[in-house]
């Protein structure tokens, strides 16, 4: 566990998983430079523990994250109190290149920046009290850094008008658009997230560290570069142990005993 000491985050550690919570109720778990700072080391923190497989991110109350902390981007607030490690870009492409995966747990409004985090994850699980959405142009703002992990997910002329609405969709809504994949009532959503990541949990460490690697390193490629990369990426899990521990369990009709080598 972390000795680190947090102002906007909140991280707990046990049975595999590494849950980070955005602990700022007063302003809805807006998100400025002092959460995305701490997310950062948190978000490190994790992925270099070898007793972490898979990463839970939620808000805690009734919101997961209302959006960008207006005032600290008018210089209202303290800076970091952390050494700086990077902007909300540099978060964005954290946890989007991320070798662990990161389960959003949507509890309650994400707007704007909100959203953007639940984008970048790599499952989303949302409670039927959530909403999500783009309401900066309400504010003479522009969803600029989101819409490039949003148009990954959600089909252009969606997402077009999402952002140029200022639209707020219901989680159905946001289930239907590609943003999250399932679901659940407020008191279904601790369960469903236990089912994500106790499935995760089970896995090969090195098998998902390495597929999440070669799905990010081959995302924006064309096929014809693609392929070449996926064939070496597939030599290289090949030769883990986790892969010959897995192919002989297979053979010999047993369960892995995975090393996460």
């Amino acid at each position: 566990m972390s000795a680190r000491s947090y102002q906007r985050i909140r991280t707990e550690r046990g049975g595999g998983v590494e849950t980070i919570t955005l602990v700022y109720p007063e302003r809805r778990n807006a998100i400025g430079p002092v959460m995305v700072n701490e997310l950062l080391y948190a978000l490190d923190d994790a992925r270099a523990a070898a007793d972490v497989t898979a990463i839970v991110l939620t808000g805690d109350g009734k919101a997961f994250c209302a959006g960008g902390d207006f005032a600290q981007m008018t210089g209202g607030a303290d800076g970091p109190a952390l050494p700086p490690k990077g902007d909300y870009a540099d978060l964005l492409l954290t946890m989007v290149n991320s070798d662990k995966p990161i389960v959003a747990k949507v509890n309650g409004a994400a707007m704007g920046g909100g959203l953007g985090l639940v984008a970048a994850c790599t499952f989303a699980i949302a409670s039927t009290e959530a909403t999500l959405g783009t309401p900066e142009i309400n504010v003479g703002l522009f969803p600029m850094m989101i819409m490039a992990v949003l148009q990954r997910l959600v089909p252009r002329r969606r997402l077009v008008e999402m952002m140029l609405f200022g639209e707020k969709l219901t989680a159905e809504e946001a289930h239907r658009a590609g943003i999250v994949n399932r679901v659940v009532t407020p008191g279904e959503l601790d369960d469903a997230v236990v089912q994500v990541v106790s499935k995760l949990v089970g896995k090969s460490p090195m098998a998902l560290a390495l597929g999440l690697r070669a799905f990010a390193a081959q995302d924006d490629l064309e096929l014809e570069a693609a392929l070449p990369l996926l064939r070496g990426r597939l030599g290289e899990i090949l030769a883990t142990e986790d892969a010959r521990e897995g192919l002989m369990a297979f053979l010999e009709k047993r369960s892995p005993k995975w090393t996460g080598k």
